[in-house]
């Protein structure tokens, strides 16, 4: 409690001066949210690292290679000529095409069996032939095509188409 004083001329009293009494006042606590959880990144967040020194580099000369003063000799590869015949006939189902003569492994007694490449076309193929080629087609190395012989040359090539009466 406080006193105030006061003096007048009369006299001076001592008055007693109540204060109101103070309202209470409650404050409600706040309820305290958590922050919110920070979610991953997919990907980590690169750290620079500083540039590395690099050592100082000696230079070292050169060592000459003695070389000789002989030459290379280049060996020569020979171009392997392949001797190439086709016949372009149909020989009927089940048959097949044969070749006879001389020169690339054939033969006038027995007849090679040419590959047959699609139905209507068969080829005989040979390297390493020397001189000419001379031959003649038959049907299961047993009925001869009409005409003459024919002949190429070595690394040649020859397309015919045979005919046969039999």
């Amino acid at each position: 409690m406080a006193i105030k004083k006061t003096t007048t001329k009369k006299a001076a009293k001592k008055v007693a001066v109540k204060k109101a009494p103070a309202k209470k006042v409650t404050i409600a606590p706040t309820p305290v949210k958590k922050a919110p959880a920070k979610k991953a990144t997919a990907a980590p967040v690169p750290v620079k690292k500083a540039p590395a020194k690099k050592a100082p580099v000696k230079k070292v000369a050169a060592k000459k290679v003695a070389t000789s003063k002989t030459p290379v000799k280049k060996v020569a590869t020979k171009k392997v000529e392949k001797t190439l015949i086709v016949a372009n006939v149909d020989v009927g189902f089940g048959n097949s095409l044969y070749i006879r003569g001389e020169g690339a492994g054939l033969s006038w007694e027995k007849g090679t069996v040419l590959e047959n490449i699609s139905p209507y076309e068969w080829a005989f193929s040979a390297t390493g032939v020397k001189g000419e080629v001379t031959f003649k087609f038959l049907i299961n190395d047993e009925f001869w095509s009409e005409g003459d012989n024919l002949t190429i040359a070595a690394g040649g090539s020859s397309v015919s188409s045979p005919s046969f009466s039999w």
